[in-house]
């Protein structure tokens, strides 16, 4: 893709969209972590997170304490700058505390699912190079046989691990301890891990700059007067980008309060935001659905809520389902966003003080700092407004690299620092983005990232199976979830539920095989290529109305 770019003339290279709002400032020489907590001590007092379920709170005088403590333990620990540390939790409250002293202390924070299974979430480790793993005590048992020193969030000690409590006590009474080199804001922080444009999952890497610049563009908006005052909902898993980076940090880099959930129920969900008078929601489509069709929520008084605005992303969100979430929340607005993990989190949103211009199904502006364009994906020729392209950006948000993957980041990073997306998309007269398709093969299922490559490995491991196919089909409630064609052999005697069970039994809940239909052969073309769009018409025309319903899955997002 990227080496298309360099046959550009000049005139193509018009076709360059930019801001409508004006450059920001991002600062140099800024760690992320002091960055985010600039002027905290001023709010040292003030809740920054807080539980919904247990009640736990921690301010932001602890918040800055504990950063600084475990920092220090952890390089007293031996960290040295570049070490990844893989963290497997829920979201709790510790959770940004933990990510901002690995980077503090020069080391590289990457979240992992812990609900994955434990074969997953050893790919990872090893995939990042981890030298550190922390956990809690219901996630130990998939960790403990990585042979990698653990530390443990918990109350009461584990065996042959270190307790997260004693090692902050430790700090306080150990002697300063420098890392070899001071950390640079070119550093990288994070390594987060996404499946890109095609294929297996790969390490982002992101560096501190990279994830201030994207604050500094997001954050542009935020109006003076409502600096340490919007409570926003922590439901979004911080292990994910826009967790992390899009809940967590926005949060204190603006001293708000975080009200944080580790995991997705009706009645704790509503019952959160009304008792915690949450302002700002980030969540995703699927719970908007439960919002709009679900009879729970006709058991809370709706007067009650402060609620001023919703975030989507991760999925797209359904004109109608839209319709009906503004008739039944009149007030509240519903902000769409784009983003993606290569660019550090968020790339395109409506904001607040500008919403009157935002149309329905955009997924917004251009946000200050970045270019845009949309290019033939077969010529790479950039194109005019309102012509169906290639989504492309270019900012200080762009990733590194993937971590020691160089053909694939040359194929996501033009030499001129073009992010290719994968998704097509345009921009018309007023600067409204819209997002109409996607190159990539990766399946969104309730805005989790499933990549067809890999569950198509994982059957294929199974010895009945000759060949397999996995595609995205639609589904009300989950958005898209993975359909799988499968051709067994001969005289096999499993049926197409053991095959399904096979794959649950090797991937996490998500990730799951929901339809799977055996058939005598794949389509493919000429060249190999497994065709897709084919073998989805042919699953879509065999399933049956409660396939694609959405009473037929699991209402939790985790």
């Amino acid at each position: 893709m990227g080496t298309c770019l360099e046959n550009l003339t000049q005139s193509e290279e018009e076709h360059i969209f930019r801001s409508r709002y004006s450059a920001v400032p991002v600062p140099e020489n800024v760690t992320l972590p002091e960055f985010v907590l600039h002027n905290a001590e001023l709010y040292g007092g003030k809740v920054a997170f807080v539980e919904a379920v247990t009640g736990k709170r921690i301010t932001y005088s602890e918040v800055v304490r504990d950063t600084k403590r475990f920092s220090k333990a952890l390089r007293f620990l031996g960290l040295t700058k570049g070490n990844v540390v893989l963290v497997v939790l829920p979201n709790i409250a510790e959770y940004a505390i933990i990510a901002l002293g690995i980077m503090a202390a020069g080391g590289v924070f990457s979240g992992a699912n812990p609900m994955a299974h434990a074969s997953e979430i050893k790919k990872q480790a090893e995939a990042a190079d981890a030298k550190y793993i922390i956990t809690n005590d219901p996630t130990y048992e998939k960790v403990k046989g990585l042979r990698l020193p653990i530390i443990v969030v918990a109350d009461e000690a584990i065996e042959d691990t270190m307790n997260w409590k004693k090692l902050l006590e430790a700090a306080d009474g150990a002697g300063d301890k420098l890392i070899n080199e001071t950390v640079q804001q070119n550093d990288l922080c994070a390594m987060p891990f996404s499946s890109g444009t095609t294929g297996m999952s790969k390490g982002v890497m992101l560096t501190h700059q990279n994830l201030v610049a994207n604050l500094c563009s997001t954050l542009f908006g935020v109006a003076p007067e409502m600096v340490g005052q919007v409570t926003t909902l922590g439901l979004i898993p911080f292990f994910h980008i826009y967790g992390i980076t899009g809940i967590c940090c926005a949060a204190l880099r603006n001293k708000g309060k975080v009200v944080v959930m580790g995991r997705f129920e009706l009645r704790t969900f509503l019952n959160a935001l009304i008792t915690h008078e949450v302002m700002f929601a980030p969540i995703v489509p699927p719970i908007i659905l439960n919002l709009v069709k679900n009879p729970i929520v006709d058991e809370f008084d709706l007067s009650k809520l402060k609620l001023q605005a919703i975030m989507t992303a991760a999925a797209p969100l359904a004109p109608e389902i839209l319709t009906a979430f503004e008739n039944k929340f009149p007030g509240v607005v519903v902000q769409e966003a784009y983003g993606l993990t290569e660019h550090s989190c968020i790339t395109l949103t409506h904001v607040l003080k500008d919403f009157g211009n935002a149309k329905r199904s955009s997924v917004g502006f251009i946000l200050p700092n970045l270019e845009v364009k949309f290019i033939d994906p077969e010529t790479g020729r950039s194109l005019p407004r309102n012509t169906p392209g290639e989504l492309c950006v270019r900012s200080q948000c762009v990733m590194k690299g993937y971590y020691k993957n160089e053909e694939e980041t040359a194929q996501t990073i033009g030499k001129n620092g073009w992010l290719h997306t994968g998704d097509i998309g345009f921009i018309d007269d007023d600067d409204n983005v819209f997002i109409v398709d996607r190159i990539k093969e990766l399946i969104k299922y309730k805005g989790f990232q499933v990549a067809p490559a890999e569950l198509e490995a994982i059957l294929l491991s199974h010895p009945s199976v000759e060949d397999a196919a996995v595609v995205p089909l639609p589904n009300e409630e989950a958005g898209e979830i993975p359909g799988a064609s499968v051709v067994i052999s001969p005289g096999a005697i499993e049926s197409e539920e053991d095959i399904i069970k096979y794959v649950a039994s090797n991937v996490a809940n998500y990730k799951k095989v929901r339809v799977l239909h055996f058939v005598k052969a794949i389509p493919k073309s000429p060249s190999g290529k497994i065709m897709r769009r084919l073998i989805k018409e042919k699953m879509l025309e065999n399933m049956t109305p409660s396939q694609t319903s959405a009473a037929s899955y699991s209402h939790c997002i985790c």
